[in-house]
């Protein structure tokens, strides 16, 4: 995240918000920090169901140049798209059991390697996060309207 590299500079503990308020503004936000990615870089997503996980991750994809459908890889764990600039491992973990069973994909073949990774539900395997990862939140709140997103993205979770 190059444009980012600034907020980072000071260390840990850097927080940035963004509001949308249809899912076109949270596919272009997704699409903005793809295009801002840099190789080796983890982005760990967390929200609730409903909030906007996948439509931010197919926004992202299209920031790194992926043209193919992108979908949530619940079942699969993780889906690997080499259509862009640069590799993502796409990692939806909402169905792991306990983090050791990350070992079993080859996870830090993708955590280490020369692509991009986008982790859905990584509170879950957060012992295996490593500390440099960029954290996203998404959050709806219903009293300001059904499609409202408020996206917090920072090197804390």
């Amino acid at each position: 995240m190059r444009e980012a590299e600034a907020g980072r500079a000071g260390g840990r503990g850097w927080e940035e918000s963004r509001e949308t308020f249809c899912p076109e503004e949270t596919f272009a936000l997704g699409k903005w920090l793809g295009e801002q990615a840099g190789p080796g870089e983890i982005f760990c997503l967390d929200g609730e169901l409903g909030t906007g996980k996948t439509v931010f991750t197919q926004g992202f994809a299209a920031g790194l140049g992926i043209a193919e459908p992108v979908n949530s890889p619940t079942f699969t764990i993780v889906q690997i798209y080499e259509g862009g600039r640069l590799p993502l491992y796409h990692f939806d973990v909402y169905r792991i059991g306990d983090p050791s069973e990350m070992d079993e994909i080859g996870y830090e073949d993708c955590f280490f390697g020369k692509g991009v990774c986008l982790v859905e539900w990584a509170s879950l395997i957060e012992e295996l996060i490593p500390e440099e990862a960029i954290w996203i939140r998404l959050e709806k709140d219903a009293g300001r309207g059904f499609d409202y997103r408020r996206i917090t993205f920072g090197a804390v979770k």
